[in-house]
């Protein structure tokens, strides 16, 4: 039987990954054990068998798998002994050399999902040391597909790409929707309506995209040879140089999460 335990457990993240997991019952509120420093349920009510606490060595006593969702930084503030225990970490930045130096287990799997997971839409990349088993993997790859799309990696430096690309992805998308809306304000639209109609917009989009037959590049030249006002949008992005902004951005995040 696996016993759950989630260090930062009431966390944005951590809730966004378990709450799909709990929902679908891959995850028994009575197998889960959540800490915090604050030891609240926020976000948890609707799972009265969850235990809290605010000692992480009293969750890591209870569980065999352990979820390491805190801040980079606070790593250090973990004295805890993992012996024997599979250890999933969320946590950009941390090589899963420094978390078994750290916790004491080579059974480490380090995942990099993104803010849509709560609504089942995060992209989940995920890479396993050599001593983690197949059991450990089906785990893992099982509570990540519940709040979306998983892979594993074949190399652990495979993470920081994708940390950025996909793992920091929304924020760059809210980035381009921000000027979208900002120019919609500049040109006479209210602020409200501006905010709906890209909303709707970049949903819109995401949806056809992910079942379109065509690739991205496809689109984009479907339409550029189409020659109408959308052809003149994208051209004259492109004479901007729309592209060496977005892979610098790519290429800061991903420098950012190889530095330890």
């Amino acid at each position: 039987m696996t016993t759950l335990g989630v260090i930062g457990g009431t966390g944005w993240l951590a809730g966004a990954l378990l709450r799909p997991a709990l929902t679908s019952g891959f995850i028994s509120p009575s197998n889960l054990v959540l800490s915090s420093r604050s030891g609240g349920a926020d976000g948890f009510e609707a799972w009265s068998d969850i235990r809290f606490t605010t000692d992480n060595a009293v969750l890591a006593a209870a569980c065999n798998v352990v979820i390491l969702s805190v801040r980079p930084e606070d790593l250090g503030t973990l004295d805890l002994d993992l012996s024997g225990k599979l250890v999933i970490s969320v946590m950009a930045r941390v090589k899963a050399k420094a978390l078994m130096d750290r916790f004491g287990t080579g059974r480490i799997i380090r995942a990099m999902p993104n803010a849509s997971a709560e609504q089942g839409l995060s992209f989940t990349p995920w890479f396993a040391t050599s001593e983690v088993t197949v059991k450990d993997e089906a785990f893992a790859d099982g509570f990540f597909a519940c709040s979306g799309k998983t892979t594993r990696l074949k190399a652990e430096n495979e993470l920081d790409y994708f940390t950025a690309l996909t793992g920091s992805g929304p924020a760059f998308i809210a980035a381009f929707a921000d000027v979208m809306i900002r120019d919609a304000v500049a040109n006479g639209v209210s602020l409200q309506v501006a905010d709906a109609a890209v909303r709707q917009l970049f949903l819109g989009a995401a949806t056809w995209m992910a079942h379109a037959s065509e690739s991205p590049a496809e689109t984009v030249k479907v339409f550029t040879d189409y020659g109408g006002t959308t052809a003149a949008g994208l051209t004259a992005m492109k004479a901007a140089d729309i592209e060496t902004p977005i892979r610098k951005g790519l290429a800061a995040s991903a420098k950012r999460a190889a530095t330890a």
